[in-house]
């Protein structure tokens, strides 16, 4: 955990007597994930193309006014994909804290919460790295069909909520097993 007290977006989630067994945030920074294999070569591609042709109609003095703009659109999907999903995914990590609660598992930005009660998560994921690192994905990916690292789409991204890149990773995953067992127990 980052320090002892909670950040208030957790605290303000919580319910009357509800208890916080643990919390954290996501790694911060730049990640490269194993998508970034194909990405990154494809992105070069798609950005140069789209940079050369630009370049070429904006340059060449008698291009129609409509071939000058038709390259701006993929000239900014090329910078996007060149850069600016990396940033986007960090912008995005950086709001993002979780939460375990005896109740249930909190997702929460500033301005919103997801909430899963531990007695209807259903499959529950593992992903542990080197380091203790880890995620955690609460469900499966039914459009890929795949588990394991199937629960991420083509940027990477969790496609199902997902307690990413977190530091000792096994044991938030046993901490939720354990409170989870709690919770049937007083079914």
């Amino acid at each position: 955990m980052s320090s002892l007290t909670p950040p208030q977006t957790i605290q303000d989630r919580l319910e009357p007597r509800e208890r916080l067994l643990w919390w954290d945030r996501p790694r911060q920074g730049i990640i490269l994930r194993m998508s970034d294999l194909y990405l990154i070569p494809f992105s070069l591609l798609w950005g140069g193309f789209a940079f050369f042709w630009e370049f070429t109609v904006a340059t060449t003095g008698n291009a129609p006014w409509f071939f000058k703009l038709w390259g701006v659109p993929f000239v900014l999907i090329g910078v996007y994909l060149i850069a600016g999903r990396f940033l986007h995914d960090a912008w995005r990590r950086n709001r993002l804290f979780y939460g375990l609660t005896d109740n249930r598992v909190l997702i929460a930005t500033p301005k919103s919460c997801r909430t899963m009660p531990l007695e209807s998560l259903g499959e529950i994921q593992l992903d542990e790295r080197g380091g203790g690192e880890g995620s955690i994905a609460f469900g499966r990916d039914i459009a890929s069909g795949i588990s394991g690292r199937g629960w991420q789409n083509w940027s990477g991204t969790p496609t199902v909520p997902t307690f990413e890149g977190i530091k000792e990773a096994r044991t938030v995953f046993a901490a939720i097993r354990e409170a989870q067992k709690r919770v049937e127990k007083v079914r």
